[in-house]
């Protein structure tokens, strides 16, 4: 592992500054799990790293009118544990439970994983240069490819490996950024950059900003949520698809319905045509089967990968059908 220096500021406004003026070769580090990852494996190499542990006040779970409010540095496992999570957005609760193994639930953080890296393993070698990192080509195109993206690549071929930010965004969460400059707010769904926009990175983060917390909409009544994952080992892994839905039900009737699935694209994707074929309507298996299969029709699978297709198909029904 390449040599850096420890930063450990006591406020944000001290550690947005470390990142301003780290030109480039600062890195924030939460839990760890995914940027030490990096540094042992010589993706990144910074000169100095910003512990955003040494940091008080960014780690709760509390509740106002304005929503759920998650501090940044609130844990995996904490999320998962948590009653009024569970009771206000059951969805949410299954995402975190999902997430990695238990150890890691408990060193991981909401933040860093609204933030974590792709797990393509192109990207994830140092001695290959994809687009990603500033090379001309992405080799999953003609490479192994069967845990890359069937939607909205084009350019770069990874796939999202957050499970929280689904369910998020379907929750139609916000989150919160701190700079120098102050903070600004935003939808979660608009946090995420595709490689259409940017192929370096997948937020809309400025170079000194840094995610505070992220705020629920409290639900109304009928309001109901969920998350299904499938992987291909038992425990510990990433999800080849994913599927969050939420929504308000009279009956087996959605007035309103958020669809958001992982692993099929570089960043969280909306499922906007199921919803709206779904929306006021009374469900049932045949109408949301065929809701999620149209929803799939831009879907561009590549050699290795084209059951993911499929699959989308039934995770997304079964999420959807679980609240009826």
């Amino acid at each position: 592992m390449k040599k850096f220096k420890l930063a450990e500021p006591k406020t944000l406004p001290q550690a947005s500054a470390l990142l301003a003026g780290g030109n480039g070769r600062a890195a924030l580090l939460a839990g760890g799990t995914d940027l030490l990852g990096e540094i042992k494996e010589g993706i990144r190499l910074p000169e100095t790293v910003v512990d955003l542990m040494t940091i008080p006040g960014l780690s709760f779970i509390r509740q106002d009118p304005a929503g759920l409010r998650l501090g940044a540095l609130t844990t995996v496992a904490e999320l998962a544990e948590d009653t009024a999570v569970g009771r206000l957005f059951p969805g949410l609760s299954q995402a975190a439970r999902s997430v990695a193994s238990p150890q890691l639930r408990r060193m991981g953080t909401l933040g860093g994983n609204l933030c974590q890296r792709p797990r393509c393993w192109y990207y994830r070698t140092a001695e290959t240069v994809c687009r990603k990192k500033g090379g001309s080509k992405c080799f999953a195109l003609d490479g192994r490819n069967r845990y890359h993206a069937v939607l909205g690549s084009g350019l770069c071929h990874i796939v999202y490996p957050s499970d929280l930010a689904p369910m998020l965004m379907a929750l139609e969460a916000r989150v919160t950024l701190f700079s120098a400059q102050g903070e600004r707010t935003i939808p979660l769904a608009e946090f995420y950059v595709p490689p259409s926009v940017n192929i370096r990175r997948e937020n809309a983060l400025g170079n000194d900003e840094i995610l505070k917390e992220v705020v629920v909409p409290l639900p109304g009544p009928g309001a109901k949520s969920a998350y299904l994952k499938f992987k291909e080992r038992g425990a510990w892994d990433f999800a080849l698809v994913s599927a969050a839905a939420a929504g308000t039900f009279s009956g087996r009737s959605a007035s309103s319905l958020h669809l958001v699935m992982g692993g099929l694209a570089p960043i969280p994707w909306r499922m906007k045509a199921a919803e709206e074929a779904l929306r006021g309507k009374k469900l049932n298996e045949d109408l949301v089967r065929q809701a999620a299969k149209a929803s799939l029709q831009e879907a561009r699978p590549l050699e290795e990968n084209a059951y993911k297709v499929e699959l989308a198909e039934v995770i997304l029904s079964r999420a959807v059908m679980s609240l009826g």
